[in-house]
């Protein structure tokens, strides 16, 4: 089973901020032991009994108030320049560079955009594995919080405001992470999943996002593809090769590539895709898209329109 703990960095910039915090842990841990230990034996070796008198009173030990006093200031100023060690490994200066990946927070979910080849996605990021990418954090509405912990910091999204963070996979697979500000009724469904690819592979999938939609075959699918472009779908949806570039829900350009509907709400089959277009409020209630009130017969074509679309 693969280890999905933020625990298990698998990124630079989240193994700095792991190992400040087991180095903390440690030393707090000592430090700890030690009082609860001095404590212990001070109580079991000093305890009042009835043939003793009042115990000597001392007025101080300025060789042991010396110590006291030493020993966690130089504690303290050396986990002070382990932190700015480590905030300069998670955080690195972006000197300049232009974003790799434009990352906006949405209630509920989450668009991520690639600048420099022209790709949209939704909720599902992918990266190449072995590089530092840069991501523009910006919401489109009230603040969130990006955090996927196995690959670095996490960072607020907000409104009006850019944010930065880098992050890195060492190796290819499906890192998982969440919105960590509470954001609405639907926080706890806006989930992120990075897929880390190798270079090459990300780059056949990046070149297949680019592709425009298919045109729908079989009668079914025609009648759904009509049907999006009639009702008002098109107006919140975006498809390469339909006019307009709406940007208030997922764009749907590849949505049967997709490994889950409604950020990570339910897995991304007929069977699911259909209930969602029947009634989206069932499945994640509070969400901001309206209930179309389309016939079964509607809802089927429509299913067989979206799983063209890959």
């Amino acid at each position: 089973m693969e280890k999905t703990s933020i625990f298990h960095p698998n990124s630079p910039f989240a193994r700095s901020t792991v190992d400040l915090l087991n180095v903390t842990f440690v030393i707090s841990a000592v430090i700890m032991t030690l009082v609860c230990g001095l404590v212990a034996y001070c109580i079991w070796r000093f305890r009042g009994r009835p043939e003793h008198p009042e115990p000597h009173q001392l007025r101080g030990h300025k060789t042991l108030e010396i110590v006291w006093t030493v020993i966690p200031f130089l504690l303290l100023v050396y986990l002070l320049i382990l932190t700015v060690r480590s905030m300069y490994a998670s955080d690195p200066p972006r000197h300049n560079r232009d974003p790799d990946i434009i990352v906006t927070g949405h209630q509920f979910w989450w668009e991520a955009r690639y600048p420099k080849s022209g790709v949209v996605t939704a909720n599902e990021i992918h990266i190449p594995t072995g590089q530092p990418l840069l991501l523009r954090l910006e919401s489109a509405d009230v603040i969130h919080d990006f955090w996927v912990g196995q690959l670095g910091r996490k960072m607020d999204v907000m409104p009006d405001y850019a944010n930065f963070i880098w992050i890195q996979a060492n190796q290819p697979r499906d890192y998982y992470g969440v919105c960590a500000e509470f954001c609405g009724v639907q926080h706890a469904w806006m989930r992120i999943r990075v897929t880390a690819q190798s270079p090459e592979e990300f780059a056949d999938w990046e070149r297949q996002q680019l592709q425009p939609a298919p045109t729908p075959a079989g009668a079914s699918a025609q009648r759904g593809a009509e049907l999006f472009r009639q009702i008002t779908c098109i107006n919140c949806h975006a498809i390469r090769g339909l006019p307009g570039e709406p940007h208030a829900g997922p764009d749907l350009t590849h949505v049967a590539t997709r490994q889950t509907l409604g950020a990570g709400v339910v897995e991304n089959t007929p069977e699911h895709l259909a209930q969602w277009l029947k009634n989206p409020q069932k499945l994640k209630p509070g969400n901001l898209m309206p209930n179309m009130l389309l016939t079964d017969a509607q809802v089927q074509d429509m299913v067989s329109y979206f799983q063209t679309l890959k």
